[in-house]
Parts: structure tokens; sequence; C-alpha cells
């Protein structure tokens, strides 16, 4: 794997090794950041099931102004911390060793908004609807905010109002879509 475009084009980076872990392949992002292109520079980016750091250091490489990488598992946690590293990410890329319940606590706490979200979490988690309505509930997204999930085709993603669809691919078994979040807060916190 390597980064595709940008500041930090060309630099490879590695994944956790295992089944744990599913690296979006280099031509879905490619692809992906096509889509993205105008909403990547300055943006504030979460990656929630991080992995690799993949989709946000490239997100970095291409203009983001900051990105947290949030991930439970030590040897992703290693992976990522090595891989901004390799792209020279350290002073705008921070990592969160926690859960994405935990996570989110945390960066509510801090005041925390994002303009872009990465949502890629293990296969065995079918459905991203409670991630990202707990991270409208919380106040983490600003408005307008670009949510991108990956998930197994099969399996696509139950997001409620606030969130507008706003484009769909499949490569394989992979499937991306892309949510335009709209605002208001539906719940307690």
């Amino acid at each position: 794997m390597r980064i595709i475009a940008g500041e930090a084009r060309g630099r490879p980076i590695i994944a956790p090794k295992g089944q744990d872990t599913r690296p979006t392949q280099d031509h879905v992002r490619e692809s992906l950041f096509n889509i993205l292109m105008r909403d990547v520079p300055d943006a504030r980016v979460l990656d929630l099931f991080a992995g690799s750091g993949a989709l946000a250091l490239e997100a970095v490489s291409r203009g983001a102004e900051s990105a947290v990488l949030v991930d439970h598992a030590a040897e992703a946690v290693a992976c990522i911390r090595r891989n901004i590293e390799t792209v020279r990410a350290d002073t705008c890329a921070t990592v969160l060793h926690c859960g994405w319940e935990e996570a989110l606590r945390r960066l509510h706490s801090e005041g925390r908004t994002f303009t872009l979200a990465f949502l890629d979490p293990p296969y065995r988690i079918t459905d991203t609807g409670a991630q990202c309505a707990r991270m409208a509930d919380l106040n983490l997204l600003a408005q307008d905010a670009v949510i991108v999930v990956e998930h197994h085709w099969a399996h696509p993603p139950s997001l409620d109002a606030r969130f507008v669809p706003r484009s769909e691919r499949r490569y394989g078994d992979t499937a991306v879509h892309l949510y335009r979040y709209q605002g208001g807060v539906m719940t307690d916190v």
C-alpha cells in the first residue's frame, strides 16, 4: 500500500497482519478521493475504525488540516503511528487507542468537530447507523460534513434523516456510501 497523491505521494504505508483489518485498496481510495476532491482541503478528519490509517493519511497528504485516527487494536495503533511518521504527519494527526464509543466521548469533551468522517469498520459490524447517530448526537459533525461509510456490499448502512445520501459506489465485495450531514440533534446526549 502507498499514499496515492499529495505531499506524501508514493510513500509506503503498512497494515496490521491478520483478518481483523481490511485496508482500503489503492484503486478504491483513488476513486473515493476523486469524488472527495473538493471536501478534503482544510478538512478536519475523523477516521473512526482507522486500521492502517490509510484513509485519514491520504486526506492529510491531500491537504486536510488535521486528522484523528481511532482504533482499539494494539497492532493497528502501532501501524498507524508508524504510518504517521512515514508520511510526516506528526503535527496534524492524532491517534486514539480505544473503542469508538470512548473515542466519541473524549472528542465531545474536547469540543471537537469534524468536516469529514471515515467509517470503515470490520465487516462483522453490519450497520454503522449507531456510530453515525452518536457522532451527530454529540455534535461532533460540522454542518454539511461528509461521512464516508465503507462496508460489505450486502450490508448497506441505515442512517437517519440527518444524513443525506450523496453518492454510492461498488468495488467487488466492497461498497462505499457518501452522506452529507444536515444537522439537528435528535436525542439527548
